[in-house]
């Protein structure tokens, strides 16, 4: 006999109901990772030596940009969750936990938005 509401086996959810939301978000967020970064090592390697020009140039294309947004998107989420989940394990400190987890998501935030101005930067060429 289990003490488990119907509804709770049929979301899946633990005891702090959103494990299984991380575990599926970081599977599908490294999933998505492989052809965005497939893709950014590619686009790295042939800009390799080219001129200033030609990089902006590059990067200015409009497909260039929403690949490259996804892939800050999607690795910074796998990034937070990655690193939310380290905490957790092992950190065992409440107040410690507390302040890290907060500075994780406040550092996945910066480099996600700071990475994303500057595609959108050379993008709409300001």
């Amino acid at each position: 006999m289990t003490m488990r509401s119907p509804l709770s086996r049929v979301r899946g959810l633990g005891s702090a109901h959103s494990g299984t939301e991380h575990f599926l978000t970081q599977r599908m967020t490294a999933i998505a990772n492989v052809p965005l970064v497939l893709f950014f090592v590619y686009l790295l390697v042939t800009l390799a030596g080219r001129s200033h020009a030609a990089v902006s140039a590059t990067l200015s294309n409009s497909t260039t940009a929403i690949f490259l947004l996804a892939a800050i998107l999607s690795v910074v989420i796998h990034m937070r969750i990655g690193m939310q989940i380290i905490i957790e394990d092992y950190v065992h400190h409440d107040g410690l936990k507390m302040s890290l987890m907060m500075a994780n998501t406040f550092f996945s935030i910066a480099i996600g938005l700071c990475a994303g101005f500057a595609i959108l930067k050379l993008n709409f060429g300001l």
